[in-house]
């Protein structure tokens, strides 16, 4: 079974090409994570993937109406803007509106969400009131209670404190191994490697690798990519990676 088929994805924006030729899929309890340089077109993939913006190629989710779309896949994006003054458990609600919502599964993905994203205490205060970190994590939890095969993220753990980094990383962890597909964009390599299970390395206006961390961020991929030299490696307690120098 796959949850997302891309094939051959190719993106050009005001004249400019942005990536060409972009194949993955995603199965299951798959926890991959898009890494790449700035301006490598991260989310401009993730959008394109989603039929969000025109591409040349296939994508399964491209491909579906949209109220398909949303019961398949939960989209987060980048930006962390919420308009309306509601409470964040009605903002979390809003994930439900795709299955229909009023029903007694509804508010239990809403309890659950608002739960796992440690927000109870937070559920009857004014979203717009929240810190930039607050309001992350109410946003994440809305993309939780939509409860949909696949999730997609734009660099989720971005305004986070570290604690909520992690955190938010063993939540989607969570997911994956309990049988969802979960794809994030990550700036943050160390995380992608202590929590991903597959990263795709988006660079040079193509997929220049896909395959598990210790496969990705090698140093010959991690010199081309982003002109830095790290150390990556497997300790007991896990996959450690630490940026060493820039190359100049």
């Amino acid at each position: 079974m796959t949850l997302l088929s891309v094939d051959n994805l190719s993106v050009s924006l005001r004249g400019r090409e942005i990536f060409r030729d972009v194949s993955f899929d995603i199965a299951p309890g798959e926890f991959v994570g898009l890494i790449g340089p700035n301006g490598a077109g991260k989310t401009t993939l993730m959008r394109a993937a989603l039929g969000l913006i025109g591409a040349a190629g296939q994508s399964s989710l491209a491909a579906l109406s949209a109220s398909d779309r949303a019961r398949q896949a939960a989209w987060m994006p980048q930006a962390r803007e919420i308009a309306w003054p509601v409470t964040v458990e009605a903002l979390v609600a809003l994930g439900r509106l795709p299955h229909g919502g009023g029903r007694p599964a509804d508010h239990a993905a809403i309890v659950a969400a608002i739960e796992r994203m440690a927000l109870a205490e937070l559920q009857q205060r004014t979203a717009t009131r929240l810190s930039g970190g607050e309001q992350a994590r109410a946003l994440i939890a809305r993309a939780l209670a939509q409860e949909t095969p696949l999730l997609m993220a734009d660099e989720p753990t971005a305004g986070l404190d570290p604690a909520h980094q992690i955190s938010t990383m063993e939540v989607f962890a969570d997911l994956a191994a309990a049988g969802q597909g979960v794809l994030l964009s990550l700036h943050d390599l160390g995380l992608a490697a202590r929590h991903c299970t597959r990263l795709l390395l988006l660079a040079e206006g193509r997929l220049l690798a896909d395959g598990p961390p210790e496969a990705v961020l090698t140093p010959d991929l991690l010199a081309r990519a982003f002109h830095i030299t790290a150390h990556h490696a497997q300790t007991p307690d896990g996959p450690v990676f630490q940026p060493l120098s820039v190359i100049r």
